[in-house]
């Protein structure tokens, strides 16, 4: 087995009994040695091969622990709307993006958010068919909670005036009882089911490199089996480059105990992960379950989108077949009814169950998470997004709104993703936001609810080690020392001595997987 030495680095090892060091040594795919350049190369032995690093600084390889490699894939190829201003404009751009396509394609993409349009108004499938009579056009909101589709679309998924409304989901209508083209949570699941690209293997190839090449070493994906099937093809066949802890859709969970996947079942580059369970909708859609009505919404609290009983019955039936739960729970209704289901299941030995986003929670909530071991899931550019909404929708009540001091301090477990493609896929950003609350051009200053703010070296424990913690990987993943994963990146930026604001534009230069460069800046 080959040896290989990178050298003259400032390594940044994220172990706490030894959290500096100048160099590595790497045998196969395990990290040998972590120390200095003297120590490493007497146990590396005369015959390595040195890798000089140039000085640059080294941190263990970041881990997205939420994110949608399929839709981020989907959407490098689709219509953009997150930064138009007013329905004209986004229809515009529909226009210009369907003169593009083949006929008979689908026309996807999204991000729209009509809360920022000018005037604010739900679009509707009218406004669509006037710019995209024939294509069918199927655009999530900003959250990816809302659709909003054409007629042609709606006629593929057979959505009409006689379809009713879905338990947990809604299909919005007109006063003659129509269906606008507005769908919400469950609503929209039949046209997800159309959407499957036939190109996906070759669209990750793609997006794989671009996650290397922003530093990022695993990702917990959390997108359907089309994807998973297009994982196992790339390990088959040798190209897969970063490492995949795979959940299972909830509408799949038969179908995957029948199977006999476990979680943790697979290798360092593939393993299946939890079962995804949606137990809300989202802050953007007005969706997601509140103890309370959003401020001037009054009665909405929004929708429960899988009923308590049903998320009890869930929770036991993965559990008893060693299938961990990942439930996504934004609103503080949803996450109190989730612990509540977590409680009522009780621990599972071996199994890490978690909330995915754990956004706004009632405040002893906090405690309960802790104390039954639930680990929060969360995307900090979620939060410094979200300001706006937050101030006006849940003004007046009282929750611990993207509490991540508040959680380290009760003894929540933290693990940090981006939520691609909701939110772009860079972790730096995500660093920045989670030490600073403000946006990237530093407002609000002194940050949204200062004193949830975290440390850097807690920021970065929450997107390594914790991400691999919460994915029952932490004895080989999220630090750099001897018998771990030999996954790092050397970058342009010191965190540990840099202001956040530099942390914000840090490059990567060089990204390693399993002790091979997977990715190097030209």
């Amino acid at each position: 087995m080959s040896i290989r030495v990178y050298r003259n680095a400032a390594i940044r090892t994220g172990d706490a009994g030894n959290p500096s060091a100048r160099a590595m040594a790497v045998a196969g795919e395990r990290l040998l040695a972590v120390g200095t350049e003297a120590e490493v190369r007497a146990a590396a032995g005369p015959g390595a091969e040195l890798v000089d690093l140039a000085g640059a600084a080294v941190l263990p390889g970041l881990y997205d622990a939420h994110i949608h490699t399929a839709q981020y894939a989907h959407s490098l190829d689709a219509v953009d709307l997150r930064d138009v201003r007013s329905l004209d404009d986004a229809l515009a751009m529909v226009a210009a993006h369907a003169a593009r396509l083949r006929p008979g394609a689908w026309l996807f993409g999204g991000r729209w958010n009509s809360n920022t349009w000018d005037p604010p108004r739900q679009p509707d499938r009218y406004a669509l068919d006037s710019v995209c009579p024939e294509l069918p056009v199927v655009l999530p909101n900003a959250d990816g909670h809302t659709v909003w589709a054409n007629s042609a679309a709606l006629r593929l998924a057979g959505i009409d005036a006689d379809t009713p409304d879905p338990v947990g989901g809604e299909i919005v209508r007109d006063e003659r009882g129509e269906p606008t083209g507005i769908l919400r949570e469950t609503a929209c699941r039949p046209l997800e089911d159309l959407m499957v690209s036939r190109d996906l293997r070759e669209q990750l190839r793609v997006v794989q490199d671009e996650l290397l090449a922003l530093g990022l070493t695993s990702v917990h994906d959390i997108d359907g089996e089309d994807c998973r099937a297009a994982y196992l093809e790339l390990r088959e066949a040798g190209e897969l480059k970063l490492r995949v802890h795979k959940a299972i859709p909830s509408v799949h969970l038969e179908e995957a105990i029948a199977e006999g996947r476990r979680t943790g079942q697979g290798d360092d580059w593939f393993r299946t992960g939890p079962v995804k369970i949606f137990s809300d909708g989202a802050l953007g859609s007005h969706t997601c379950h509140m103890s309370e009505p959003f401020a001037g919404q009054h009665p909405n609290v929004g929708i429960a989108v899988t009923p308590y009983e049903d998320l009890v019955k869930l929770f036991a039936r993965a559990a008893e077949n060693g299938i961990a739960v990942a439930t996504h729970a934004i609103g503080d209704q949803a996450n109190h009814l989730v612990i509540d289901a977590y409680e009522a299941v009780g621990r599972t030995p071996g199994l890490r169950h978690r909330i995915e986003h754990a956004q706004h929670l009632r405040p002893g909530d906090l405690a309960r998470m802790a104390r039954l071991g639930i680990a929060a899931s969360m995307q900090p550019v979620h939060c410094t997004s979200d300001i706006d909404l937050v101030d006006t929708l849940l003004a007046g009540h009282d929750l611990a709104s993207y509490a991540w001091r508040g959680m380290l301090d009760a003894g929540v477990g933290l693990a940090f993703g981006s939520d691609a493609p909701i939110e772009h896929p860079n972790p730096f950003a995500a660093l920045y936001a989670a030490v600073t609350r403000t946006r990237p051009d530093g407002t609000p200053v002194g940050g949204w609810q200062p004193e949830q703010r975290l440390t850097m070296a807690e920021a970065l424990a929450a997107h390594t080690l914790g991400a691999a913690h919460a994915a029952g990987e932490e004895d080989r993943k999220g630090v750099l020392a001897p018998g771990m994963l030999a996954d790092f990146i050397a970058v342009d930026t010191d965190p540990w001595l840099e202001s956040p604001d530099a942390v914000l534009r840090t490059r990567v230069m060089t990204t390693v997987v399993g002790g091979e460069i997977r990715w190097q800046s030209g």
